[in-house]
């Protein structure tokens, strides 16, 4: 059923043609609509394009927020990039969400990975206990990284991403990326992570991962050993053990766009660029409305980064 003010419209149409034969009271009728409504619709035509204008403003700051740094966002990353402006702009997520529909913008939407099958783990005898059991953010930063490889296809064959995501502050300290599977590039990931942030991990540090066998390897755990860091795994076939680097990997492949490529070279460009947009300017409603690295920044200094009083809801 058509909404009184689409029928409204129609009237007020064909009320401009001048062979329209049809009088005001006529047309009500026909259409199912009072004349008084159409009279109080008419009147509120000023507003109706102060309302439009204000939209089509509004609109533009959505798209530019949208499309910043080439990666498209859904209606809260949106919002988490406005505030972020200097000065910061404030607009509801319903506001938001009802402006992209209206412009008919849409976000990126998470699909199902039809690649993480491929990566079926080895079956090795050696397992560690799953000392996270699901409670990644109890411990604090620091204290539990996680850690996982994800096939990257492209141009009809793959590429290797293994990386080690904070479960607390959700950065990714290090990662690398990789045209083999060999088990280097994995351990290589973790030296990388131990030379960077070395200083700030603690002597109860927990790696936690899948089953694997690159994670299995003798190398991975004596690597893990000569670090002084804890090996935690998932439970056999159970990705929920791992969510968050799970979701990590989900969210990436949906915004990066490797279409053209042909070379490893171009797909670890992009991959580059990504990795550091996620750190520094992808912003993340659980972690106060900030970006990853923001947000490490806010709990170890208590100082937060944004213009706002609080780092509270938007709607």
């Amino acid at each position: 059923m058509e909404k009184a003010s689409t029928k409204f419209e129609i009237i007020h149409t064909a009320l401009q043609k001048e062979d329209n034969p049809l009088d005001i009271q006529t047309m009500c009728q026909l259409a199912g609509v009072s004349r008084s409504g159409y009279y109080r619709w008419l009147s509120a035509e000023k507003n109706r394009e102060n309302q439009e204008a204000q939209d089509r403003a509004d609109f533009e700051l959505i798209l530019v927020a949208y499309n910043y740094r080439g990666y498209k966002k859904g209606a809260r990353s949106i919002y988490m990039r406005l505030i972020h402006l200097d000065p910061p702009v404030v607009m509801n997520v319903k506001k938001i969400r009802r402006i992209m529909e209206k412009y008919s913008l849409y976000c990126p939407i998470h699909k199902v990975n039809p690649y993480r099958r491929l990566a079926k783990a080895t079956h090795t005898s050696h397992t560690a206990p799953n000392l996270v059991n699901r409670e990644f953010t109890a411990k604090g930063p620091r204290m539990v990284l996680l850690t996982d490889v994800s096939y990257i296809p492209y141009n009809g064959t793959f590429c290797y991403l293994s990386t080690i995501l904070d479960a607390y502050t959700r950065q990714i300290l290090a990662y690398e990326l990789s045209e083999s599977l060999e088990v280097d590039f994995v351990l290589q990931t973790i030296v990388q992570m131990v030379d960077k942030h070395g200083i700030s991990l603690q002597a109860e540090t927990i790696v936690h991962s899948d089953q694997g066998f690159h994670y299995t390897s003798l190398k991975f755990i004596q690597i893990l050993k000569d670090s002084n860091l804890r090996q935690s795994m998932s439970r056999r076939g159970n990705c929920w053990d791992n969510a968050p680097q799970v979701s990590f990997f989900g969210h990436m492949k949906d915004e990066i766009d490797l279409y053209g490529c042909t070379h490893f070279s171009q797909v670890k460009r992009i991959i580059d660029d990504w990795m550091d947009y996620y750190n520094t300017e992808r912003y993340q409603w659980q972690l106060a409305k900030l970006a990853p690295d923001e947000y490490y920044r806010y709990i170890t200094t208590g100082v937060y980064p944004l213009s706002l009083k609080e780092p509270g809801p938007a709607e």
